[in-house]
């Protein structure tokens, strides 16, 4: 899937999140993101909030996975570990996912996470989904 019929999949799909980002790049291993800042994405001490990267980040790996394996909704995060390197200021971030396995039954991406302007890493993680068994 390109990134086109990626906006239209989550468009049909997923129309709750459809305005939360954009795609910005697309290859066959990786992905960008781009995520505009909003006041509501904001915690208290005026830093992104962390369901705001893990949202993204999740995103992310599951954008660049249905690329590659095509419109399966139901593929599913099994597992997401993330790692808050520093605080992100209130500005637009982006996330850069990269493909690390592909298999039958999972797909495992690791997602980094930075400052639009300056590209300065403020989260990374990794984050592994479920692959449903392709129907005969």
């Amino acid at each position: 899937m390109n990134a086109d019929e990626l906006h239209r999949f989550v468009e049909e799909h997923f129309p709750q999140a459809q305005d939360f980002c954009q795609v910005s790049q697309l290859t066959d291993d990786s992905i960008e993101l781009h995520l505009r800042y909003r006041e509501a994405y904001l915690r208290p001490g005026g830093t992104l909030s962390g369901p705001t990267l893990m949202g993204l980040a999740d995103t992310a790996a599951y954008l660049l996975i249905l690329s590659r394996i095509g419109p399966v909704a139901l593929a599913v995060t099994t597992n997401l570990n993330i790692n808050f390197v520093r605080k992100p200021s209130a500005e637009d971030i982006v996330a850069t996912g990269r493909l690390l396995k592909l298999g039958k039954q999972l797909a495992v991406v690791e997602v980094h996470i930075a400052l639009a302007a300056t590209r300065l890493l403020v989260a990374q993680a990794t984050v592994t989904y479920s692959i449903p068994p392709a129907k005969s």
